[in-house]
C-alpha cells in the first residue's frame, strides 16, 4: 500500500458511512512515482533553512486509476497512467539502485562525492553494467522500449554526474541494511534478472561493495560490518541476500566482495 493509499484509508476511518460515501464517489487518493535528486542542504547556515535544493529533472507519475474525475487541464509535469507499478520499479531498480552502486563503489575507491566517483572509469563501468543489467530485466517484465530505457539510464548517469548537487557517498550509501532489503534497489532488480535468466555480473559487484560500507556515524552500517566480522562474508551475504551458498549469485558476490576489499584496503 503506498502512502497516499494509506491516507486515504485513515481519512475513512474517522468518518460516518454517509461521508465515506461521498469520499468515494469524488475523491481519489492517487499512489504516485517522483523521481528527483533531492541532496542534503550545502550549508546549514543557509540564509533561509526552509530552501531546498534540487536538479532540473523530474518526473512525477500517477496512477490514473484511482482519480475520480478526468484532470482538467492538465497538471504541469504530472504523467497519468494506468501501470504505476512500472515506473515505481524503472525509479527505484535504475536511478534508486544506480545511486546506491555509485555511493558504495565510491567509498571502496576512497572518493567523497557521487560526481566524483562516477568519473572514476572502473565505477562508471561497474554502475553502468548495473543498470543495464536491471534495466534488461525491466524491458522484459514492463515492455519498456529498451533504446528508450537505454537513453533513461544514460540521463540518470548523467544526473549522478551533476557536480553541483554536492552529493556525498556516505549520505546516499547511509543504511545499508534498508538498501539491501528483498525487493529494494539492489537485491530488487537482481533477483529479476535471474528469474529472466539476465547476467548480474556488475549488480553483484555493487552488492558486493554495499557489505565495504564502513562508515562509523550510521548504525545500519555498523551492524552489517559487525555481523560480516563475526560469521565471515559468505555467512552474512546468504543472511542478507537470501542466495545461498554454492549458488551462482551468492558465488559472484563473495568473488567481488573479495576483489574490493583489496581495493578498500
Amino acid at each position: 500500500m503506498g502512502q497516499t493509499e494509506a491516507l486515504g484509508k485513515f481519512v475513512r476511518s474517522h468518518l460516518s458511512e454517509e461521508e465515506n460515501t461521498w469520499l468515494s464517489e469524488n475523491i481519489g487518493f492517487a499512489n504516485c512515482s517522483v523521481d528527483r535528486i533531492v541532496p542534503a542542504p550545502s550549508s546549514p547556515h543557509a540564509e533561509n533553512p526552509l530552501d531546498v535544493g534540487v536538479e532540473d529533472f523530474s518526473e512525477w507519475a500517477v496512477d490514473q486509476a484511482a482519480l475520480r474525475a478526468p484532470i482538467d487541464p492538465p497538471v504541469q509535469g504530472m504523467t497519468l497512467t494506468g501501470s504505476l507499478q512500472a515506473y515505481i520499479e524503472r525509479k527505484l531498480f535504475t536511478l534508486n539502485c544506480g545511486h546506491a552502486i555509485t555511493a558504495y563503489l565510491g567509498f571502496v575507491h576512497g572518493l567523497d562525492r557521487v560526481d566524483q566517483a562516477l568519473a572514476n572509469e572502473e565505477v562508471l563501468e561497474d554502475v553502468r553494467g548495473a543498470l543495464r543489467e536491471g534495466g534488461a530485466a525491466l524491458v522484459k517484465k514492463h515492455g519498456f522500449d529498451a533504446k528508450e530505457h537505454e537513453r533513461y539510464v544514460e540521463r540518470v548517469l548523467a544526473r549522478f554526474a551533476n557536480p553541483k548537487l554536492h552529493d556525498d557517498v556516505e549520505r546516499v550509501g547511509r543504511q545499508p541494511l534498508r538498501k539491501l532489503a528483498k525487493g529494494d534497489r539492489l537485491l530488487g532488480p537482481t533477483v529479476m534478472a535471474r528469474e529472466y535468466d539476465l547476467p548480474i555480473d556488475h549488480l553483484a559487484r555493487g552488492i558486493a561493495a554495499a557489505f565495504l560500507f564502513d562508515v562509523k556515524g550510521d548504525p545500519q552500517s555498523v551492524e552489517l560490518t559487525r555481523k560480516v566480522d563475526q560469521v565471515g562474508i559468505e555467512r552474512a551475504i546468504t543472511e542478507y541476500t537470501g542466495f545461498d551458498a554454492g549458488s551462482d549469485e551468492h558465488a559472484k558476490i563473495v568473488s567481488a566482495y573479495k576483489e574490493l576489499k583489496e581495493k578498500r584496503s
